[in-house]
């Protein structure tokens, strides 16, 4: 939860993530705020279509997903894995309610539904009634704001007015419903939405046998003559609120039309579960499982290419530490446990490496595959249109025989799998490519004419119905309507007995009703779409047939009007594949969404694959550049019980075609996003991968690990990489032949190798490495070889068998040589460079790096960069350990200049961190510190880690502090200090921010801006008490009294910070130190300000803590502070007192000339207060002499002059003792030549 909030705190400050996402385009949705602590994002919306979008997205499971990708860091998609977490999002619906009537009244028009019990009355009341239950109406203009002009008019104005124009018991239709009927023309609307029959509401949707309960005469070849008790049985589905269904009668087995009306339940019908016919394709596209797994292999190597077997590794540096894993798995120890745990990996690995022998050539294995394959032989499969010569027609000429062909093609009562080419085409491609031998289509036609009057006298009249159906379509080609309504008409009543192509008659249908629609013959238009209707709801293959969606959108119409749930979900999945086929991706969206939808709200499948519908709006929001609602799809695909492992599969790879987009990321990058981790878990965890029952499954299961593992490595949790991988080579799951190379499965085991060495358990690398190099043949080498005997030499070195590792790294020299490998040779020679400097061995650590250094140099290619920046690195840092500056200080600048170039963010922080090390430690420069902390504070940026960015921040403004009281160097410090402080407030970081307020506070004291002081330390101080911390708030006080308390200015405002804000939470607090500390500061700040009563209570304090903390120093102080205000409040003989007591705490012997420094000046002090303030000359005399010989040890002829003289006056002019006078007198002269003081005064 606070990683989340902390997440919405940066989102907040910087919402150029979320505003990408809450968009038009992606959520349809304006964005207005953040409220981090309260953990709700406002947002607005100025059309009810972006409603009916938003609405859709958030049913359908989408903006949880969305969220969840805005907030995640990269580490949680990994670290989440085994645990069931997702965000949960939920929206104000009742707010979003009165904002979709606010804006329906604000466009003026709304689409009104009844209840079921008010249809009927309420059809009769409108004036503009377009069927029982709907209706549009006109509301007066709004006169209130906009949602996008004012927000916070919304609970008032909207509210009062969002019910005008809404009579009794209308209520709005749902958003969707809004926009279909909307965007439907009128012809369609109009129309009843009454169930046509009286079947009880639980058969609104049915399948089964059903009674005839009247008699009916066929009127034409495609309905069915049924007498009162006849058996009917239902083809397809059987729909109420539809005029007819598809039917068979039971006892003679004819198929056609029959009025619902007519019928009534019988005994053994059911509600149906399915919106799927029998033989249907409920899917959109259909992938082969074996095709799918093969493009997942090959993209998977493709972007998680892993070198370890390839490539040397560098081994683990001095100065350039690597990363702690928070997430190991417990090594290997002595007991019998981990005993046994390493003798069953040895086992496993024993066997992997020997079934490796086994595997099958690299050629078997890397095959490729693409969907397209999939489409390309699907279509093959596809028949291809029979052609026909025609030939010219000559008047008076009765030549049948040109015809024969053509009929006996034509002729016949079923379907034939020939003729859905037919059906299908346009009329151009029908012209083109099933006729040739014309020269325009008139002569087509005139051909196709005479064969329709052949075919009619000679009875053949399945062919004369055909050939009316092609010149119907010939005719409507060429925008002849009316001839070609003719001959669709007459195709229709040719037959005299039933229709057994029910394709043939659909075709006929649909193009009768785009005619019907076109001429606006509205009484024939839905006369005949209720047939078609019909024939779509019972017979599957009738959608290819259709000419346009007039009539699905007609049936849908009709569903949404009666309420009708499965009739609108069958209806949205027509629609839905009609305009897939078509290719019209963009159509298709709103349908299957709103499939998707029905299937939520009303917790049922219906028979659809929802995982694969999901997968489909996915592949089409990747059309449309939608990349966060893409992936949202992906992801509830993947996530969908009905999920299979193609499903899971096609997933991972349409995530991959969208994450780079959703990132903002332009070019196609190589390596594996974060998001891919629970693509990659789930298939690894399905039952077919698992299993492991073919090969090819076993090389899946082989890269998903691989490329889960390089995700864990990346994001530094080792621990799980190395389960994987062991899991992955349990003796327990292999089969007998490994169906991989052997390299690849070397390489493996050399990866494996080195996450135990990051692990910290260089003895199970060993293992491993000892058992790859066993099985290689022993007198040939090989690349691979070498690769083994350097990571050998990284794992001695790690065990600190440091010869061991030099062996096994001059051996992998050796092998470099041998093959003229310069990037591997580059890492061995760096690798003994960095042993020798682990061995002290400097001036060889020196050469060898040196020479890595020049091999790297010579490289051309890529890839080797951060090998390099490395060594660059390490080698600088041991220049500047021989304070060799000049040559570490170009060795940073040379790997900062190639990790710009080579764009490696991580390289160039630590180069960066390096260069203002230097800088600021070992070459002081402040200028060139200051630049540098500067990039870094970019890099930062560039990283996202805020926190390290502020942090940064802080460190610049104490820089520009160290650089004087210049006035720019100020203004600097504080626009860092200031962004630092919003870098804190937006992570939420309490303290922080408080000492970020005070920092700024403090800038202003400098430049003498003393009217916003006061404001910055005061948040500064509501800040830290917000935090409840009483430890935090009193430093921070103290702190703040700091500001003033080390000024020469406003210096009485720190007895405010320290007396009456923090003493007291010290003394609650019992914090006896810094009780201590402040009583020190306010007994020090009130004497320079001359308040000696006031701070006499807190001299006297700390001595009394002094005394009780044991602490000698603190207690000297104390007695020194005492004396002092005694002093100057004339108490001569409690400072005397006080003095003395000072001085009995000091250290015996003296250490150091300060404290013989003191003792005279205490001394001196002592016989001043004597002689002027008590006028005893007497005592005073002992004290000088004291002084002088404690001035006398200490060389200081300075306080002898002034001390010798002070003894002659006394002795001249009140003791009357003119020897010990001249004495002094003289010792005084002699000072004072030697000091260069020309006149000495012994006057009292």
């Amino acid at each position: 939860q606070e990683m989340l909030r902390g997440k919405l705190r940066n989102l907040q400050a910087d919402s150029t993530e979320v505003n990408a996402l809450f968009t038009v385009e992606e959520l349809s949705t304006h964005l207005i705020s953040i409220d981090s602590e309260e953990k709700v994002i406002y947002v607005t919306f100025k059309t009810f279509e972006e409603i009916w979008k938003f609405t859709t997205y958030y049913s359908i499971g989408f903006l949880g997903h969305c969220i969840e990708n805005l907030l995640w860091d990269q580490k949680f998609w990994l670290s989440s894995l085994e645990e069931d977490i997702e965000i949960k999002v939920s929206v104000q619906e009742d707010t979003l309610h009165l904002i979709y009537k606010g804006i329906l009244m604000q466009e003026g028009t709304k689409v009104l539904m009844l209840p079921q019990h008010l249809m009927h009355h309420y059809s009769k009341k409108q004036e503009t009634c377009v069927g029982p239950n709907f209706s549009r109406y006109k509301s007066p203009p709004p006169q209130h704001k906009t949602i996008a002009e004012s927000r916070t008019s919304f609970s008032t104005t909207r509210q009062s007015n969002s019910l005008v124009g809404f009579g009794p018991g209308l209520e709005l239709v749902v958003p969707f419903h809004q926009w279909f009927l909307k965007s439907c023309t009128e012809s369609i609307l109009i129309g009843d939405g009454k169930p046509s029959c009286d079947f009880p509401l639980q058969f609104g949707e049915a399948s089964g046998s059903c009674l005839a309960t009247a008699g009916y005469d066929a009127e034409g070849p495609d309905e069915l003559s049924v007498a009162p008790g006849d058996r009917i049985v239902i083809v397809g589905i059987l729909v109420s609120c539809c005029d007819w269904f598809t039917a068979r009668k039971e006892a003679t087995g004819e198929v056609g039309l029959v009025k619902t009306s007519l019928v009534k339940p019988s005994t053994d019908i059911h509600n149906l579960a399915d919106v799927f016919l029998d033989g249907e394709e409920g899917t959109f596209f259909n992938p082969q499982e074996d095709k799918v797994i093969e493009e997942t292999k090959a993209l998977l190597k493709k972007k998680s290419e892993n070198d370890t077997g390839h490539n040397y590794k560098l081994g683990e540096t001095e100065g350039i530490h690597s990363y702690q894993d928070a997430d190991k798995i417990i090594p290997f120890s002595s007991s019998s446990k981990s005993q046994t745990q390493q003798t069953d990996l040895k086992t496993n690995i024993q066997r992997f490496l020997d079934q490796g022998q086994k595997s099958l050539p690299p050629s078997i294995v890397t095959m490729n595959g693409t969907l397209e394959d999939t489409d390309l032989n699907s279509e093959a499969k596809k028949p291809s249109p029979p052609c026909f010569i025609v030939h010219p027609v000559v008047e008076g000429d009765n030549n049948t025989e040109i015809f024969i062909l053509l009929f006996a093609f034509l002729e016949g009562r079923d379907y034939k799998i020939e003729f859905g080419p037919l059906y299908g085409l346009n009329s151009e491609l029908l012209a083109s490519s099933t006729f040739t031998g014309h020269s325009e289509e008139d002569e087509l036609i005139a051909f196709l004419g005479v064969a329709r009057e052949t075919a009619r006298k000679k009875r053949l009249l399945w062919s004369q119905t055909r050939l009316c159906f092609l010149l119907g379509k010939l005719c409507a080609g060429r925008s002849k309507f009316s001839q070609a309504r003719v001959y669709f008409e007459e195709a229709l009543s040719v037959p005299r007995e039933g229709f057994a192509d029910l394709r043939l008659l659909a075709s006929i249908y649909s193009n009768l009703v785009a005619i019907y629609l076109l001429q606006k013959n509205t009484e024939s238009f839905f006369a005949m779409t209720e047939r078609l209707v019909a024939l779509l709801f019972g017979t599957p293959d009738c959608l290819e047939c259709l000419v346009d969606n007039s009539a699905l959108k007609y049936i849908l119409k009709k569903a949404i009007l009666s309420h009708n749930g499965m009739a609108e979900a069958r209806a949205c999945y027509l629609l839905a594949k009609h305009h897939w086929t078509h290719a019209e991706g963009v159509r298709v969206v709103p349908y299957l969404e709103r499939l998707l939808v029905l299937c939520t709200e009303t917790q049922r499948t219906w028979g659809i694959s929802t995982s694969h519908e999901y997968l489909a709006l996915g592949r089409l929001y990747s059309e449309l550049g939608l990349p966060h609602l893409s992936v949202s799809s992906a992801r509830r695909a993947s996530q969908h019980p009905s999920a299979t492992l193609t499903n899971c599969l096609s997933s991972m790879a349409l995530l991959l075609n969208n994450v780079n987009r959703l990132n903002g990321i332009t070019e196609q990058e190589v390596t594996l996003p974060p998001q891919m981790a629970p693509y990659l878990h789930q298939a690894l965890s399905s039952k077919k991968v698992q299993g492991g029952g073919s090969d090819q499954q076993h090389v899946l299961s082989h890269q998903l690990t691989v490329s889960l593992c390089q995700l864990f490595c990346k994001h530094r949790m080792v621990g799980h990489a190395i389960s994987h991988i062991h899991t992955l080579i349990d003796s327990n799951r292999l089969p007998q032949r490994l169906p991989i190379s052997v390299p690849e499965r070397n390489g493996t085991l050399i990866w494996l190798a080195w996450l135990h060495i990051d692990n910290k358990q260089p003895d199970v690398a060993l293992d491993i490495l000892d058992s790859v190099l066993a099985s290689m043949p022993e007198h040939c080498t090989t690349l691979q070889k070498g690769v083994v005997l350097n990571m050998r030499g990284v794992a001695f070195r790690c065990m600190g068998d440091l010869c061991k590792a030099a062996q096994s790294y001059e051996a992998a020299v050796d092998v470099c040589q041998e093959y003229e490998d310069i990037p591997n040779w580059a890492v061995a020679q760096a690798n003994l460079g960095l042993l020798c400097l682990k061995a002290r061995a400097k001036d060889l650590a020196q050469r060898h790096l040196t020479q890595a250094v020049q091999l790297f140099s010579e490289l051309d290619g890529e890839g080797h960069e951060s090998n390099f920046i490395t060594v660059l690195l390490e080698l600088g840092q041991h220049y500047v350990k021989q304070h060799q500056l000049d040559f570490g200080k170009g060795c940073y600048e040379w790997a900062l200049l190639l990790a710009i170039n080579a764009n490696l963010l991580d390289c160039q922080l630590t180069a960066t961190r390096h260069l203002y090390h230097l800088y600021g430690c070992e070459n002081p420069d402040q200028a060139q510190c200051i630049i540098y902390s500067q990039h870094h504070v970019q890099l930062l940026r560039q990283t996202g880690d805020r926190g390290q960015e502020g942090e940064a921040l802080e460190a610049i403004s104490q820089l520009y502090l160290s650089l004087g009281t210049e006035y720019m160097a100020y203004r600097a410090a504080l626009d860092a200090t200031k962004t630092s402080l919003g870098i804190f407030i937006d992570l939420g970081q309490r303290e922080k921010e408080a000492y970020g307020w005070l920092q700024a506070g403090k800038i202003y004291h400098l430049v003498d801006q003393t009217e916003l002081v006061d404001l910055y330390v005061q948040v500064a101080q509501d800040v830290a008490l917000s935090t409840g911390d009483t430890g935090f708030i009193l430093k921070l006080l103290e702190a703040a009294g700091d500001i003033f308390f080390n000024s020469s200015q406003d210096r009485d405002k720190a007895i405010t910070f320290y007396r009456d804000r923090a003493l007291p939470i010290a003394v609650k607090s019992s914090n006896v130190r810094s009780r201590l500390r402040l009583c020190n500061k306010l007994t020090e700040l009130m004497l320079s300000l001359k308040l000696y009563g006031e701070a006499m209570e807190f001299a006297q304090t700390s001595l009394d803590i002094s005394k009780t903390l044991g602490e000698c120093l603190n207690e000297r102080v104390a007695c020194h502070r005492l004396a002092s205000l005694y002093h100057c409040l004339d108490q001569y003989e409690l400072a005397e007192h006080y003095y003395l007591k000072t001085l009995t705490l000091c250290p015996t012997p003296l250490l150091f000339d300060e404290e013989t420094l003191y003792y005279v000046r205490v001394y001196q002090t002592l016989g001043d207060i004597i002689f002027y303030d008590l006028k005893d000359p007497f005592d005073a005399s002992g004290y000088y002499h004291l002084a002088l010989a404690a001035a006398m040890d200490l060389g200081n002829k300075k306080a002898q002059l002034q001390l010798c003289t002070r003894l002659a006056t006394i002795y001249h002019n009140f003791l009357i003792d003119r020897e010990l006078s001249l004495f002094f007198y003289q010792k005084a002269r002699a000072f004072a030549a030697e000091l260069n003081v020309r006149r000495i005064n012994i006057s009292p």
